[in-house]
C-alpha cells in the first residue's frame, strides 16, 4: 500500500489510518452497514490502487478519486454510517457538488460513492446501491462542439508563426501533428521514434505520457484496446517528420522532446498552446497595461491584494497588464474605482480601453485548446464522407454513437483517412518546409 502527504509525517499517517482501516475489516469479515462512510472509501480506494498497480487503471485514477473525495465528499458524507446514505440523501449532496463546484466534478463524486455502495453490496453490508438511480443534469446548455475551419486553420498557423514563444515551443509542428493523427495530447508527446514507421508511412499510437504523483512523467500504454491503434499519415505529415530527424537520435527518443532531448510534460505544452492563443497583444493594449499596472502600484496594491479584493480569478491582473487579454469596460471601470483614479485620468483610461478592444487574431482564437484539434480531424474527415466508424478508429474511440453495438478492430488501419487530411492541410505545412534527409527505415 502507497500513501502520500504534504510531508513525511502526513504520509506515514494516512498510511498507518488505512492499515487500521484493512485491519478492521479483516477482523469483522468485510464491511458492515453500521461502518462510516470513510471505511468504505478507504477500502474502495485500495482496491484502486491495487488495480493500477496491476495496469488495469490509468495511474492518476487514484489521484483524481483521493482528491475529489478529501475535497468534497468527506465534509459531507465521511461520518455517516453506511446504511444512512440513502439515495434522497445522497442526491441532495452530488446536487450540492454540482451547483458549488460543477457537473464534471458531481460526476466523478457520484461514480466513487457508487462504485464504493457497490463494493458495500458485495460484502452484504448494503442489500442495494443508492446511487444507482441518481442522475446529473447540468445546470447550463452544453455547447455543441467547434472545430477550426479552413480559415481558422490558416489563422491559428499564422498566430503561432508570430509568435517566438509558440515557435520555440515547438507547436507548429506539434499542431500539424495533431491535425493529421487526431491523437491526444499525452499521446502525441508519447510517439518515439521507433512509432514511426517510414517505410509504411504509419504511426504506432500505443502510448501515453502522463504525469503522476510520487513518479514524475510517466509513458504507458494508452488505457483502452480503441486507443491501441496505427494511423496513416498524410505525406505531408511523413515529410514533417522526416524534417525533424537528426543523425545519431534514438530511436527511442520523442518525436517532440523537451529542451533536454526527454518527454514533454503535456500541462505545459497546453500552456504553451493557452499562451500562443492569447499573445502580447496590440500597442494600444500594451499601454493600457502598463497605464493599469502604474495605477495599481500608485494605489499601493499587489497583484495578488488586488485579485483577493476583487475577487477574480488568481491569474486576471497578471493578464491584463501585460496585454494578454482584452479588457472590458466594465472590468476598467472595477479597477479605476479600486485604485482611487481622479475622474479626468478615469476618462483616459476607459478611451483607451474602447480602442484597446478592437477583435485582434488571437481574439478570434481564444476558444482554441489541445482537444479542438481532434474535432478539426473529425470534421475533416467526416466532411470528406467517412464513416462515423473509420473516424471513430482514427480518434481511437470505442464507441460511435448510442445506436452502435459493436465495432471493428482498434488496430484497423483506415488508409483513406491519410488521403483526406493530405489534401486538407498540405498547404499549410507547404509554408514551413525544410527539405531534410530523414530516419532510415
Amino acid at each position: 500500500m502507497t500513501k502520500w502527504g504534504n510531508s513525511k509525517t502526513d504520509a506515514e499517517n494516512k498510511l498507518r489510518a488505512a492499515l487500521k482501516t484493512r485491519q478492521h475489516l479483516g477482523q469483522a469479515n468485510g464491511l458492515q452497514s453500521s461502518d462510516r462512510i470513510s471505511t468504505a472509501v478507504e477500502l474502495f480506494l485500495a482496491e484502486v490502487s491495487d488495480l493500477i498497480e496491476q495496469d488495469v487503471l490509468a495511474p492518476n485514477t487514484y489521484q483524481t478519486y483521493r482528491y475529489q473525495y478529501d475535497k468534497n465528499l468527506a465534509p459531507r458524507v465521511a461520518e455517516l454510517r453506511l446504511h444512512e446514505l440513502t439515495t434522497p440523501r445522497a442526491n441532495d449532496v452530488i446536487r450540492q457538488i454540482r451547483d458549488e463546484v460543477g457537473a464534471a466534478t458531481a460526476k466523478t463524486c457520484r461514480t466513487i460513492l457508487s462504485k464504493t455502495c457497490s463494493l458495500a453490496v458485495t460484502h452484504g453490508a448494503l442489500t442495494t446501491n443508492p446511487i444507482r438511480e441518481i442522475t446529473i443534469r447540468a445546470t447550463s446548455k452544453k455547447q455543441p462542439p467547434r472545430a477550426l475551419e479552413d480559415g481558422e486553420r490558416e489563422y491559428w498557423f499564422e498566430l503561432l508563426r508570430q509568435d517566438e514563444r509558440a515557435v520555440r515551443a515547438d507547436l507548429i509542428d506539434i499542431s500539424k501533428f495533431m491535425l493529421a493523427t487526431g491523437e491526444r495530447i499525452g499521446e502525441t508527446l508519447a510517439v518515439t521514434w521507433r512509432d514511426f514507421n517510414r517505410q509504411t508511412g504509419e504511426i504506432d499510437c500505443s502510448h501515453q505520457i502522463q504525469r503522476v504523483k510520487g513518479k514524475g512523467l510517466v509513458r504507458r500504454r494508452v488505457k483502452s484496446a480503441a486507443g491501441d491503434r496505427i494511423l496513416g499519415l498524410p505525406h505531408w505529415a511523413i515529410e514533417m517528420l522526416t524534417s525533424r530527424w537528426l543523425p545519431g537520435t534514438s530511436l527511442d527518443a520523442p518525436i517532440f522532446p523537451d529542451t533536454n532531448g526527454g518527454f514533454r510534460d503535456p500541462h505545459n505544452v497546453q500552456k504553451a498552446i493557452r499562451n500562443a492563443r492569447r499573445p502580447i497583444g496590440s500597442r494600444r493594449r500594451r499601454e493600457l497595461g502598463r497605464l493599469l499596472r502604474d495605477h495599481r502600484r500608485k494605489a499601493g496594491l499587489t497583484q495578488t491584494q488586488t485579485i483577493e479584493k476583487l475577487g477574480w480569478r488568481k491569474t486576471r491582473i497578471s493578464l491584463i497588464e501585460t496585454a494578454r487579454v482584452k479588457v472590458t469596460a466594465n472590468e476598467a471601470a472595477i479597477l479605476a474605482d479600486t485604485y482611487g483614479i481622479s475622474r479626468q485620468d478615469r476618462s483616459a483610461l476607459l478611451e483607451l480601453t474602447e480602442l484597446a478592444g478592437l477583435q485582434s487574431l488571437a481574439d478570434e482564437l481564444a476558444w482554441v485548446t489541445a482537444h479542438v484539434f481532434r474535432k478539426t480531424t473529425a470534421t475533416i474527415l467526416e466532411d470528406a464522407g467517412q464513416t462515423p466508424r473509420q473516424v471513430a478508429d482514427q480518434l481511437g474511440h470505442a464507441q460511435t454513437s448510442t445506436t452502435v453495438d459493436d465495432y471493428f478492430g482498434r488496430r484497423r488501419r483506415n488508409p483513406g483517412a491519410a488521403k483526406h487530411l493530405e489534401e486538407a492541410l498540405r498547404h499549410v505545412h507547404d509554408q514551413d518546409r525544410i527539405d531534410v534527409q530523414g530516419p532510415q527505415p
